[in-house]
């Protein structure tokens, strides 16, 4: 079969609306009568809510509705894709910065700021608990009520679930050599360049909503959950989104906006700001400690792992973040004993939920930086001790989990070698060399409907959310490979779930792999019913025909599609149908409750050079090199490795969440809050990939685009260390904090040479 579709590098579908602005994103999308929403929110973080009076807002012309919770049922409703806790609005007692008290549906969104500003709500503020240590003090104030916790034994604290992983025992396996130390990981935001945009519309007897969300069938179930509602009467229309990076994964106001739809009578919109959005959604911050076993020879004996993830507020979906995330906690290695302990903790802060790498990057920082330190302490090479134990195919990694699915050691010597590991560096400059692995997802159900048209044209209906990552662009390629059809004669449907079959969702790198072989399995049904079609038209035995790469082999003679519709549909016209489903079940008995479809694995060396009067660092050569299975389009993956690398230098070198004692962010919006720009791009970047067709989507790809946000920090803070001989712990790596590990090797340095 031609696969020449496969492997190149077509322009995106979808791509010029993307770069002439035509394309309609939520917050383009103006329904008519629509009313304008705005939240009324208060300026601390924890209160406790004594009455609210909407009189004067309800005065301003143009409003419709103040909603409150006690204009909601009762008891509040609460959603959440793990827990059920968190309310539509705040019941009783707000808990983090930003929470909205009430909403303010009107005519203008200058009538809904007004009204929202004259809302007056009496409070008291109460001490909030804003960091792990205060979480877990004796005696600290719980973050949520007992009550909304039933049957939990830790209910009683503000840990929410504690999940313990590993083999062997750690206690009685000998190393010679012992390294342990504490990290932290920084609170960070997505900041996708879309915002967060809702708008809810009443819908006969069922409702509409337009949302940026992720999971478009995974929030038509929760809205019908919370509004009571079969899910036949939720749409969810969920255009591609302007980014997400797991931040737009599950539902937020949704269902707000959709009680102020059904109570207004009128479609209501909210798009947040950049300052609403911080308030909003957020990653998990860390703290790790990690100990590390090794032999004199530089085999790994031990891993130990503690990490606490404060994950905020309410559970969103950080809970799993915490337990998928530390679960490779230990690396890609071959290691006799591990022990890991993660705890997911509660606090008055935004509530957390997915952040591209789901987790992993948090626990790869102390872990790949222990290891460095472990490699320090027996004189070895950092590179070897990671040669050396890293896993090769078919290696046991987890005793109850996939086996090693890649030659990894492949990645990691191309990353060496582009590096320029060994060779000689100016003074100030180092080098890091960091490996990363992430399971792929878990379980997965998606489906897809292939209908090729009387005129040879094609189009694709899937779940999936394209947000970025040409998702569009790879079912593209796979139909026009199967069925033979130009990439221009095919249309994607995605975003609307009363048009599209059901997807479990767009997350953990799953597109390629779980709707990618849905995709194909429903092309692969369309060529059997063309074979059949041959058959009756020809009056041959269907055995004796192949269809594959839009050519249907005859005993006799070739034919292409179109010469096989035209007279198998005849003069009534129609379509060819074909449905396809991919599926991984869940594992009741899985630490997981699933084995990985795949691993994401990549291997990031860094060449930094640092400037020890202001601390300052430049990345000079940044190398990524992952490997994909098999790339379906070279181009995309490349972008997609290398935007994930450059977002990992923002939690490596600037960005973090400031918060004050009454738990408000301060550093909230584009100004006081740093990405990376242009400015802080390393000086010379390089992508590479390893290609095995070793995985289990179409032509032997793999999930990707998680892989290169790994071990970023982790290869950037080897490289500082390697240059300056700074110990560091804590991110990010800012011009501070980088000064004061300088002026910390200077003080100890200092005393040594005095003894």
């Amino acid at each position: 079969m031609s696969r020449d579709r496969i492997g190149t590098s077509p322009n995106r579908v979808g791509g010029i609306g993307r770069v002439t602005g035509s394309q309609q994103y939520v917050a383009d999308i103006k329904l008519p009568d629509a009313l304008e929403v705005k939240l009324v929110t208060l300026d601390v973080a924890r209160a406790r809510i004594l009455s609210i009076d909407s009189t004067a807002a309800l005065a301003v012309p143009g409003v419709h509705a103040v909603l409150t919770a006690a204009d909601l049922p009762q008891p509040v409703p609460r959603f959440g894709p793990q827990f059920i806790d968190r309310p539509v609005l705040a019941d009783g007692e707000t808990k983090y910065h930003g929470e909205p008290v009430a909403a303010v549906a009107a005519e203008s969104k200058d009538a809904a700021e007004e009204a929202a500003r004259l809302v007056k709500v009496a409070y008291e503020e109460l001490t909030p608990i804003v960091t792990i240590a205060d979480a877990l003090a004796p005696g600290a104030d719980l973050v949520q009520d007992p009550s909304i916790r039933p049957n939990d034994p830790l209910a009683g604290t503000n840990v929410l679930r504690e999940h313990r992983f590993g083999w062997g025992d750690v206690d009685a396996t000998p190393a010679d050599v012992v390294v342990e130390g504490d990290y932290t990981f920084p609170m960070v935001t997505h900041f996708a360049i879309e915002t967060h945009a809702y708008i809810a519309a009443p819908d006969g007897d069922g409702i509409s909503v337009w949302s940026t969300i992720q999971h478009p069938n995974w929030l038509q179930r929760i809205l019908a959950g919370v509004l009571g509602m079969p899910l036949a009467k939720v749409r969810v229309y969920a255009p591609d989104p302007g980014g997400g990076f797991g931040g737009k994964q599950h539902a937020k106001y949704e269902p707000l906006v959709a009680f102020l739809a059904l109570r207004t009578g009128r479609p209501c919109r909210l798009v947040l700001t950049l300052e609403e959005t911080f308030k909003a959604v957020r990653r998990t911050t860390t703290q790790v400690h990690v100990r590390t076993g090794v032999m004199s020879d530089g085999s790994l004996a031990f891993v130990e792992v503690d990490a606490d993830y404060n994950i905020g507020a309410y559970a969103d979906i950080a809970d799993r973040v915490v337990a998928k995330g530390s679960y490779p906690a230990a690396g890609p290695y071959r290691i006799p004993a591990v022990r890991i302990l993660s705890r997911s903790i509660l606090t008055h802060t935004t509530p957390a939920t997915a952040f591209r790498g789901f987790g992993n990057p948090q626990v790869n920082w102390a872990v790949e930086s222990n290891l460095d330190a472990a490699a320090r302490a027996i004189g070895m090479d950092r590179l070897e001790i990671r040669l050396k134990n890293v896993a090769r195919t078919g290696d046991t990694l987890n005793p109850v989990d996939t086996r090693c699915d890649g030659e990894w050691d492949q990645s990691v010597r191309k990353a060496a070698e582009m590096i320029g590991w060994g060779s000689p560096l100016p003074p100030g400059r180092g080098r890091g060399i960091a490996l990363g692995i992430k399971s792929g997802p878990t379980t997965g159900l998606s489906y897809s409907t292939v209908r090729l048209l009387s005129d040879g044209s094609v189009i694709v209906l899937a779940g999936t959310s394209d947000m970025g990552q040409g998702a569009r662009t790879v079912f593209a390629q796979i139909a026009a490979t199967e069925l033979g059809v130009p990439l221009e004669r095919i249309a994607v449907v995605m975003g609307d779930t009363s048009i599209v079959p059901y997807d479990q969702q767009t997350s953990a790198s799953r597109s390629t792999v779980l709707m990618g072989n849905a995709v194909l399995s429903a092309c692969r049904d369309v060529q059997a019913k063309l074979r059949a079609m041959a058959a009756r038209v020809h009056g041959i035995h269907e055995a004796s025909i192949t269809a594959e790469g839009g050519v249907v082999r005859l005993p006799d003679r070739e034919l292409s599609v179109l010469e096989v519709l035209k007279p198998g549909l005849g003069r009534m016209g129609g379509e060819v149908i074909g449905n396809g489903m991919a599926r991984k079940d869940a594992e009741p008995d899985h630490p997981l409750s699933g084995s990985a479809a795949f691993f994401e694995f990549n291997c990031t060396a860094v060449e930094a050079e640092v400037d020890e009067e202001t601390g300052d660092i430049t990345i000079v050569k940044h190398v990524t090199v992952s490997d994909v299975g098999k790339a379906l389009n070279p181009l995309q993956v490349r972008m997609q490795d290398e935007g994930a690398a450059i977002q990992g230098l923002g939690h490596t070198l600037m960005e973090h969440y400031i918060y004050d004692d009454r738990g408000r962010i301060r550093n909230l919006g584009a100004i006081d809050y740093r990405i990376p720009t242009s400015m802080d791009l390393p000086l010379h970047m390089e992508s590479a990939i390893v290609e095995n067709a070793d995985g289990p989507g179409p032509y032997g790809a793999k999930g990707m685009s998680e892989g290169a946000l790994l071990c970023v920090a982790s290869a950037v803070g080897a490289a500082v260390r390697d240059a300056t001989g700074a110990d560091l712990r804590d991110l990010p790596l800012t011009p501070e904090v980088v000064w004061r590990a300088l002026r910390e090797r200077d003080r100890k340095n200092a005393e040594v040479t005095a003894r």
